[in-house]
C-alpha cells in the first residue's frame, strides 16, 4: 500500500516466535497463507532456524523472505551456538547476509556475562563497520522478584542512552517496563529501525498479547511510524502458546496482522 503522496507502508513480518511451540516451517507455512511480507527467524533449538540452506529452501518454496533474524541471546537459547555471545552475533549477521536480511535483532547482555557486557557497547560498533546488515539493540525490561526489581542487563535494559546505532522496540516490553511508548519512539528517533508489534498489560510477566488485547498505545505508534515514513520493519511478535490448536492460532495471527496494516494505513494516510 501507498500513500497519496507515494509513500510505502513498511513489511509486515512474522515472527518464527509466533508460533511456539512449533517450529520455522510452521512460520512460513503461516506467513504465506495470510499474506505477511516476510518472516523474522528466531534462532533457537528448532535446527531449521539455524540452516541457511533450510531457510532458503523454505523462502523459496512460500515466497517468503527472510527479513530479520533474531539472535540467540535470549535466556533460553544460551547454549545455542555455543557459549561465545560474540560468535552468537557474527553467525547471526553472517546467517543474515547469507538470506538477504537486513537486520539481526540483539537483547543486551545479561549483567553476569560481565566481560561481553564491558564490552559491549565498543564491540557492536565494530562488528557493524564490517556488515551492512542492520545490529539492532532491543529494548528490554528490569525483572521483578518479590517486589523487588533487578538489574539483569548491562549496561542496562533501556538501550536508549547508548551509542547504539540501531534500535529494537518491543511493545510487550515497554508494558513490562512501565515505559511510554510514544515517548520511546521520539527518544530513539532515526535509530528506530524495527518494531516488535506485541500487547502487554503492564503486568510484571513480558505478556507478548496480540496487539489491541491489552494497555500499550500500538494503533497511535503504528499511526505514528505510518505517517512518518518508517522505513523498518514492523514484526509481529505475539505468544500463541495457549492457542487451542493451529486454526485458533492462525486466527491469532491474522488478527494482529490486520491491526498492523490498518492503523500503519491510518498513518500513510493522515
Amino acid at each position: 500500500m501507498t500513500s497519496a503522496g507515494g509513500r510505502a507502508a513498511p513489511p509486515v513480518a512474522l515472527s518464527s516466535a509466533s508460533v511456539y511451540p512449533e517450529g520455522c516451517t510452521a512460520a512460513f507455512e503461516a506467513a504465506a497463507a495470510l499474506g505477511y511480507d516476510g518472516v523474522e527467524v528466531m534462532v533457537w533449538n528448532d535446527p531449521v532456524s539455524q540452516s541457511a540452506s533450510a531457510l532458503e529452501r523454505l523462502s523459496s518454496h512460500y515466497k517468503i523472505p527472510v527479513l530479520s533474524i533474531h539472535a540467540p541471546t535470549l535466556l533460553l537459547t544460551q547454549r545455542v551456538w555455543g557459549n561465545d555471545p560474540w560468535a552468537k552475533i557474527e553467525r547471526s549477521y553472517g546467517l543474515a547476509e547469507q538470506l538477504g536480511a537486513r537486520t539481526v535483532v540483539i537483547h543486551p547482555p545479561f549483567r553476569w556475562q560481565r566481560d561481553y557486557a564491558r564490552t559491549f557497547v565498543e564491540g557492536l560498533a565494530e562488528r557493524q563497520e564490517r556488515t551492512a546488515v542492520a545490529l539492532a539493540v532491543e529494548n528490554m525490561f528490569p525483572w521483578k522478584a518479590r517486589g523487588r526489581l533487578l538489574e539483569a542487563y548491562a549496561p542496562g535494559w533501556d538501550p536508549v542512552g547508548e551509542a547504539y546505532d540501531h534500535l529494537v522496540l518491543d511493545l510487550s516490553h515497554t508494558a513490562t517496563s512501565g515505559v511510554d511508548a510514544l515517548e520511546a519512539v521520539d527518544a530513539m528517533g532515526r535509530r528506530l529501525g524495527h518494531l516488535h508489534l506485541a500487547d502487554g498489560s503492564g503486568s510484571p510477566r513480558d505478556e507478548h498479547l496480540v496487539p489491541g488485547r491489552g494497555t500499550q498505545p500500538c494503533a497511535e505508534v503504528l499511526a505514528l511510524l505510518g505517517h512518518g515514513g518508517f522505513g523498518g520493519t514492523v514484526v509481529v511478535e505475539v505468544n500463541t502458546r495457549r492457542a487451542a490448536d493451529r486454526a485458533a492460532r492462525r486466527a491469532d495471527l491474522e488478527e494482529a496482522l490486520s491491526f498492523a496494516r490498518h492503523h500503519l494505513a491510518r498513518g500513510l494516510a493522515a
